[in-house]
């Protein structure tokens, strides 16, 4: 039996387990990985009716359940993030580290600006999905066809910027999660340390749009920023990402 903590990762929204693929080669050798595909998403289970962020946290928590472990580890990017947070107020985590996570806006019955820019790309890939795969063989291309989620996108191979769009085109569960009413409530009591890591660089949350409100909902969370990287930093900087889950679960290094 390992004794080494595990340690969940979670994706963000129309993505896969393989948005992790850069980063967890860098934190297996000290925790025992759970790299799950969410409801909905390529490679994940169906979802039964619509999806929302609940009933994929629902599912997450299920999986904990299965594997017998009462607490673990987080960390979220974006929906992931989101996820993290409410897997924390169920009593879940030892720890969170929310990338960018998602959920800071206000109750609204209308998606604002920046789902309405992630439901615009997801039609977008679907209206090119037979053309786009062999445009990412370009490094400037694939910088120009990720600029929405990465500064460098170009940092993928070829392989990995297609797995992403694939994945992109094949989540069943993008419309309803892109319009859903649920928002993150406010967490005053955090029952474990949190970790808000929000990118400098973040074109779908920016930073000074969203990190106020995150700093309200998270009035006791620890709030850092990653400099240089988009809003999914496993593509722009792998090693900063791993180093900010090391920091959310250990304290960083003075």
């Amino acid at each position: 039996m390992s004794t080494r903590p595990p340690l969940l990762l979670l994706h963000g929204v129309t993505m896969s387990a393989a948005a992790w693929d850069t980063v967890a080669p860098l934190l297996d050798d000290r925790f025992d990985l759970i790299v799950p595909t969410a409801l909905g998403h390529r490679g994940g289970p169906p979802v039964q009716g619509r999806a929302s962020v609940g009933a994929l946290t629902d599912a997450i928590e299920s999986l904990l359940d299965e594997l017998g472990l009462t607490k673990v580890h987080i960390a979220g990017n974006s929906m992931g993030g989101w996820m993290a947070i409410e897997l924390a107020r169920r009593g879940r985590a030892s720890s969170v580290c929310a990338l960018s996570p998602a959920g800071i806006w206000e109750p609204t019955a209308k998606p604002g600006r920046s789902r309405v820019t992630l439901m615009r790309t997801k039609k977008m890939a679907d209206a090119t999905r037979l053309l786009t795969p062999s445009l990412m063989r370009s490094g400037l291309l694939r910088r120009m066809i990720l600029g929405n989620i990465a500064l460098h996108g170009n940092r993928l191979t070829t392989k990995q910027a297609r797995t992403s769009f694939y994945d992109l085109v094949a989540c069943t569960a993008a419309e309803d999660l892109l319009t859903t009413s649920e928002y993150m409530q406010p967490f005053v009591d955090l029952p474990c340390p949190v970790t808000v890591a929000w990118s400098e660089g973040d074109r779908i949350f920016p930073p000074h749009e969203f990190v106020p409100t995150a700093r309200r909902r998270l009035p006791a969370a620890h709030f850092s920023i990653l400099p240089g990287v988009g809003h999914v930093p496993m593509i722009d900087n792998p090693e900063s990402v791993a180093q900010a889950i090391v920091d959310s679960i250990d304290g960083p290094v003075t």
